[in-house]
C-alpha cells in the first residue's frame, strides 16, 4: 500500500511538472511577440524643466515587428524628449548576428530623438576580449558614433535646459561575475566618474543594478539599469526567480526602488539571451516622466 501510494505521488508530481513546463513554454512564446509599457513619475526640485525619457535595455538582437517597427511606433506615440539605452543592445556571444538586427532601431531612434547610452556587459565583452571578437568592438563604437548616439562610458554630459547631468558608468568584468558578488569600494565611483554635481539632477546610466546602494551613496538622483531580465521567470509574490549572476530571487529584479531620496528604475529588459525564456515576464519599454517640483524626488 505504501509503495503504491509513493508511485501515485510520483505520477502526480510528474504530471504537475509537465503541466507547468507546458504553461511556461506557451507563456514564453506568447511573450516573445509582445512587450508592455511601464510608466514611472519622479519629481525633483533640482529639475529646471520636466522631461520624458524612454528607457530601453537588454534587447539582445530581438525584434518586435520587421526592423522593430512595433517598438519604434510605440516610442513615437509616447513622444519622449530623450532615449536612454542602459546596455546589452546586442549579445556578446554573437555580435555579428545580433548587432545588425538592432542597428536599424538605434539609427532610426537617433535620427528622431537625442539618444544616450552606456555599455552593458555584452558590449563591454567585445572590448574585454578584443582580439577574440576580431576587433568587432570598433564596428559597434563606430556605428554608434555615426548614428549620433551619445555613448557615455565613464563619461558625462549636461542637459542645461533641464538642469540634468547624465553620467554613464561602464563596470569592468569582475563586477559581473557569477554567484559571488564582488564588493565595491566606497571611493570606486568617484575614481571612475568623478563626484556628482550637487546643484544638478544626477542621472546615472549603469547596466548592473546590484550596486544600487553604492550609486545612491555616490549621489545619483536617478539610476537607470537593466541586466536582470526581470529574473527570467516571474512568480506571484516572489518576483523574479534568477539573475544572470545565478542569484535566486534577486532583490533587484525590476521596477522602482528607493534609498532615501535616491531612485532606481530597473528595466526588466526587452528580451534575453542564451535560453530564450521569459515566463509571466514580458519584455518592457520603460517611460519615466521627470517633473520639476518644489519638493524632493519621490
Amino acid at each position: 500500500m505504501g509503495f503504491n501510494l509513493l508511485i501515485k505521488i510520483l505520477e502526480i508530481l510528474i504530471i504537475l511538472i509537465i503541466v507547468c513546463a507546458v504553461i511556461g513554454i506557451c507563456n514564453s512564446i506568447y511573450n516573445s511577440k509582445r512587450f508592455v509599457i511601464r510608466k514611472y513619475n519622479i519629481k525633483s526640485s533640482k529639475l529646471k524643466k520636466s522631461l520624458r525619457i524612454c528607457h530601453l535595455s537588454d534587447i539582445h538582437g530581438w525584434q518586435y515587428g520587421d526592423d522593430n517597427k512595433n517598438l519604434i511606433k510605440a516610442i513615437d506615440e509616447l513622444n519622449p524628449d530623450i532615449i536612454v539605452f542602459s546596455g546589452d543592445i546586442l549579445t556578446g556571444s554573437s555580435p555579428r548576428k545580433t548587432w545588425p538586427l538592432e542597428k536599424g532601431l538605434v539609427r532610426e531612434l537617433a535620427s528622431r530623438y537625442p539618444v544616450y547610452a552606456a555599455n552593458g556587459n555584452h558590449e563591454s565583452e567585445l572590448n574585454w576580449y578584443y582580439e577574440g571578437f576580431g576587433q568587432f568592438y570598433d564596428t559597434y563604437i563606430n556605428d554608434m558614433s555615426s548614428f549620433g548616439v551619445n555613448l557615455l562610458n565613464n563619461d558625462k554630459m549636461f542637459l542645461d535646459e533641464y538642469g540634468i547631468r547624465i553620467t554613464g558608468l561602464e563596470l569592468p568584468h569582475e563586477y559581473f561575475r557569477k554567484v559571488i558578488i564582488r564588493r565595491m569600494k566606497d571611493d570606486y565611483l568617484d575614481s571612475m566618474i568623478g563626484k556628482p554635481d550637487e546643484d544638478r539632477f544626477n542621472l546615472l546610466i549603469v547596466h548592473n543594478p546590484q550596486y544600487f546602494p553604492k550609486y545612491a551613496k555616490w549621489g545619483a538622483d536617478l539610476v537607470l539599469s537593466g541586466h536582470i531580465h526581470g529574473g527570467i521567470i516571474k512568480l506571484p509574490l516572489l518576483g523574479g526567480v534568477i539573475s544572470p549572476a545565478l542569484i535566486l530571487f534577486p532583490k533587484y529584479d525590476g521596477g522602482l526602488f528607493k534609498i532615501g531620496g535616491h531612485t532606481m528604475v530597473l528595466s526588466r529588459g526587452l528580451w534575453t539571451h542564451t535560453i530564450p525564456i521569459r515566463v509571466f515576464n514580458p519584455g518592457e519599454l520603460v517611460v519615466i516622466d521627470l517633473e520639476a517640483d518644489n519638493g524632493e524626488a519621490q
